[in-house]
């Protein structure tokens, strides 16, 4: 399979048309980016570490019996996906408090959480992503009733694979992002995880004053080594050396 016409292209990925009309090819950038595309740069090999992980992780998700949008890996770059109809609902899940979550409810980081979290934002880079709940979301046709429920359903699934995943390698699932997509009537994962979507402490040290970041908060908040974590992060799950 061969790439046509570019499509799109995001902050992290570019998505390239193919000759089969229900798959297309994502190719992984170096391009970093926080703070809604405020602050910019470059993580060296991060896409080529995402794009692998990424597959990895969907294909154990799979395993599980959640559908995701992953076809065929290409290259250490570029990985054949179903061509989804994305819904435009980021889907947040917190296990965690951090970040905006903290900031927004007062509380400090590192705090478990009771239960996990599940939030949307709207996802529209003019708009600046707000948060929007489900009744907004329908009302404006973003998404119907079921499909949130289906979306909710999956994504707390996904939360449960994760965390067991990671605390395999010693690493806490604090919170991360999804996006899925419409695919033949069905709702499926698509985008990716990584460490640019998955806030990944190092087990133990999340219940500190200094947590030890293993994702891209160490881009965001300037603490240096971010090559460093994203490249232990794949060392552990792919057991390469």
């Amino acid at each position: 399979m061969e790439k046509k016409e570019m499509l799109y292209e995001g902050k992290a990925k570019k998505v390239y048309a193919t000759e089969d009309p229900d798959c297309v090819i994502v190719t992984y950038k170096d391009d970093a980016t926080a703070f809604n595309g405020l602050k910019k740069g470059t993580i060296a090999g991060k896409g080529v570490i995402n794009n692998k992980m990424s597959n990895m992780l969907m294909v154990m998700l799979e395993k599980k019996g959640i559908p995701t949008h992953l076809v065929e890996q290409i290259d250490d770059r570029n990985t054949i996906v179903k061509k989804v109809q994305i819904v435009p609902l980021e889907t947040i899940v917190r296990n965690v408090a951090a970040g905006s979550f903290s900031k927004r409810y007062g509380v400090p980081e590192g705090l478990a959480l009771k239960n996990p979290t599940v939030e949307f934002s709207y996802k529209s880079d003019a708009l600046g992503d707000p948060f929007i709940n489900t009744s907004c979301a329908t009302a404006l046709g973003i998404a119907t009733l079921e499909e949130i429920d289906t979306i909710t359903k999956l994504a707390l699934a996904v939360d449960d694979a994760l965390i067991a995943f990671f605390k395999e390698l010693n690493i806490d699932l604090v919170d991360f992002k999804l996006e899925f997509g419409r695919y033949k009537g069905q709702i499926i994962l698509a985008d990716e995880i990584s460490p640019d979507t998955c806030r990944l402490w190092e087990a133990g040290t999340w219940d500190t004053t200094k947590h030890t970041s293993l994702d891209k908060d160490r881009f965001r908040r300037d603490l240096g080594g971010v090559e460093d974590a994203y490249e232990e992060v794949f060392k552990r799950i792919s057991g390469e050396e």
